[in-house]
């Protein structure tokens, strides 16, 4: 049972995490090797509001939000709308993405170490304990998990009920016919690039709470959130909602029962399974 409830409480902020890039891959097209690092950038920002400004870092989520969505639109705008509009085939739209953004993770990595220095950060906020099945769980573990399934549930009314996330889910469904019936895929394109680097600065803000971190960290949330967005289905908010909780439940099920040293290990053996096995992801489909 303990396994079990430190893997959800994993799971749901790994959830945010990992919905900031499927928006980004899924509608965008772009693969942003850059995804963790705005993750930290959001860690950082929540550090700084409660060692500097003396605020909870829960009130850093909207000032963080706003500005990772800012300037992930920029980002789109000016540097990888040339790339798509160039591009003869999704395939290359891809490697150029991903090379463009691979070198936007180093200039994000040597400013917050410009900034912040290079060493290790964390904060005791809400570290207190809370009862649950009558085993003590970290309080801000708990708040954090909270804020992920309210932020998510909300996500998820929004792609399904409203019309600009119809729009969105249609344009990562085709967006050769989404064009065709009147929806401007550049531009459903960069709104989706820019609210997932805004859900993934407010993952950060969350995670920030209870983990250690550093400048250089980016590089690993950016993998485990590749891992569950190809667990769950590319295009599809179900997949990585489910995937996010059975990754922290094995990670947690490893860190407890093994060394917590081998929870990495396990998250690529559980990624390389997958591409073996069923490489459409849980609730994806096999191409026709």
């Amino acid at each position: 049972m303990d396994i079990l409830v430190l893997g959800i409480l994993l799971g749901g902020s790994y959830a945010l995490m990992a919905l900031g890039l499927q928006l980004q891959y899924g509608v965008a097209r772009i693969m942003n090797l850059a995804n963790g690092e705005v993750l930290v950038a959001g860690s950082f920002g929540a550090f700084w509001f409660w060692t500097g400004l003396k605020l909870s870092p829960f009130l850093s989520i909207v000032p963080a939000a706003l500005l990772a969505f800012v300037a992930n639109w920029l980002v789109y705008r000016y540097v990888l709308r040339p790339l798509v509009r160039r591009a003869k085939s999704h395939g290359q739209l891809e490697v150029d993405s991903i090379l463009a953004t691979f070198g936007m993770s180093f200039i994000l990595v040597g400013v917050m170490i410009a900034v912040f220095g290079g060493e290790y950060f964390s904060y005791s906020y809400l570290a207190r304990p809370f009862e649950i099945f009558g085993q003590p769980y970290g309080l801000n573990r708990i708040v954090a998990f909270a804020g992920s399934a309210v932020l998510c549930i909300v996500l998820a009314l929004w792609l399904t009920r409203s019309r600009t996330g119809l729009a969105l889910r249609g344009v990562a469904v085709n967006p050769t016919a989404a064009g065709l019936v009147g929806i401007d895929v550049l531009k459903a394109s960069a709104l989706a690039f820019a609210l997932g680097g805004a859900v993934t600065a407010t993952g950060g803000a969350l995670l920030s709470t209870f983990l250690t971190f550093d400048a250089s960290l980016g590089v690993i949330f950016t993998m485990k959130a590749l891992i569950i967005i190809i667990f769950g289905g590319v295009s599809d908010i179900r997949g990585a909602i489910v995937a996010s909780f059975i990754l922290g439940i094995v990670e947690s099920a490893v860190a407890r029962l093994i060394d917590p040293g081998l929870t990495l290990a396990a998250a690529y053996i559980l990624f390389i399974a997958v591409l073996l096995w069923r490489p459409q992801g849980l609730f994806g489909r096999k191409s026709a």
